[in-house]
């Protein structure tokens, strides 16, 4: 077998894994869904008639030094609708020294419980602690920066009707602001598009993971996770699902968060998220074994989450040298490469939307459709920064938030 062939099986198995990873991948779940609920229909479930009968439910909220925040977020807490003596609100702040723990227990006496130590230790490891102090069958995580709709509880209880159901995951959106940066039309975009898949993946089986701005697990669930973990939530979500449960996906029960204040502050979230992947790759690896987790392993987990974070961003850019050698090793050969040609010409031209999308960026010039090429490029960019980033971390759940638009 020469050489040339080598590359050309390597170059469009590269193409195929990209394509699948990306577009594929959904294009065969839908079908799937769409075979399966012709034979399967929906179980359509309620909730008990009286408030009495609904379980108790803790909403848990982390938070490091948001004291600016802290009064939306209760107020948008207090307006849930949800009986008040069966919602419990719990706020872990391990390290906040901005005045949050005094705004809490001052203005919102009464309404919720604080729990502080002056350490800080990162975000898992005050969920582990705060954890050890909760004691209703029901918990929901949510970020101190996000806002949930008001019937969002209800909602997720409701989910947890379904015995089979360990966790449930929130849908999460991007706020619409009246001038979109790329960050946050970058950011909008592929959270509507990965709200469709994990909406398909839930109705084909489990949603794969769940994203901390809102998800809710049953409390005998939880297991304490090591305190240098990057996606709480994600490992969380999914060792429930490796006990036997399904993650259901709600998309009624929402938070809205503002988009990253720029690209530099949107570099920081997806290069930590990238390295959090890589992690939880290894540290979920016995989710690999498809003879033990079925579906969830072999098909969902795997081109859902471990291709985007371990080798589709390094076939994606070796695409294009690929590409630039086929078609010269075709050329010196006298072999036709007008394909070749084509599909160079398309790369290149990706790229090139990709850096105008680039450029406007930095002119604060609004134009989404470039902000797809250039917020795709950028996410497979620092899909390769984070393993930098996580062997820097290593040891450490303490990581750098990055500011939101409404911060900035």
């Amino acid at each position: 077998m020469n050489n040339s062939l080598w590359i050309e099986i390597i170059f469009w198995t590269a193409l195929f894994i990209v394509f699948y990873t990306y577009l594929g991948y959904g294009i065969v779940l839908c079908l799937l869904v769409k075979l399966k609920e012709l034979f399967v229909k929906p179980v359509r479930r309620v909730l008990p008639a009286a408030d009495r009968d609904l379980p108790e439910v803790t909403l848990f909220i982390t938070a490091f030094n948001e004291a600016d925040i802290v009064d939306e977020k209760m107020a948008n807490s207090l307006e849930l609708d949800y009986p008040e003596e069966k919602l419990h609100i719990v706020w872990v702040t391990d390290g906040s020294d901005d005045g949050t723990n005094e705004r809490l227990r001052t203005r919102w006496e009464g309404k919720a419980t604080v729990f502080f130590q002056p350490e800080r230790q990162g975000k898992t490891a005050a969920m582990n602690r705060g954890m050890k102090l909760v004691d209703t069958p029901i918990v929901v995580f949510t970020d101190a920066n996000t806002m949930v709709n008001r019937q969002a509880v209800r909602e997720i209880v409701l989910a947890f009707e379904d015995p089979r159901v360990g966790c449930v995951a929130g849908e999460k959106r991007i706020a619409v602001q009246a001038k979109d940066n790329a960050a946050s039309g970058g950011e909008g975009i592929y959270w509507r598009y990965e709200s469709t898949l994990k909406a398909l993946d839930a109705r084909l089986y489990s949603a794969v993971g769940a994203a901390g701005e809102l998800f809710a697990v049953r409390r005998e669930l939880f297991a304490e996770m090591e305190r240098d973990t990057l996606l709480d939530d994600f490992v969380l979500s999914l060792r429930i699902a490796m006990q036997g449960y399904i993650i259901a996906y709600c998309t009624e029960a929402y938070a809205i968060e503002s988009g990253s204040a720029d690209m530099r502050e949107e570099e920081k979230r997806k290069v930590r998220i990238a390295a959090g992947g890589l992690q939880s790759i290894w540290r979920l690896r016995p989710l690999l074994n498809p003879f033990r987790y079925g579906i969830l392993s072999s098909f969902q987990y795997v081109s859902h989450r471990v291709l985007r974070w371990s080798v589709t961003p390094f076939l994606l850019f070796l695409l294009l040298p690929l590409n630039v050698l086929l078609l010269l090793m075709k050329g010196l050969a006298g072999d036709s490469c007008t394909l070749y040609g084509v599909l160079l010409v398309l790369q290149i031209l990706f790229y090139v939307l990709g850096l105008w999308g680039y450029y406007l960026s930095t002119k604060q010039i609004k134009n989404k459709l470039l902000f797809i090429p250039y917020y795709f490029l950028f996410m497979n960019v620092n899909v390769l920064k984070g393993i930098g980033y996580l062997k820097k971390k290593r040891g450490t759940g303490v990581w750098e938030k990055a500011k939101r638009s409404s911060e900035s």
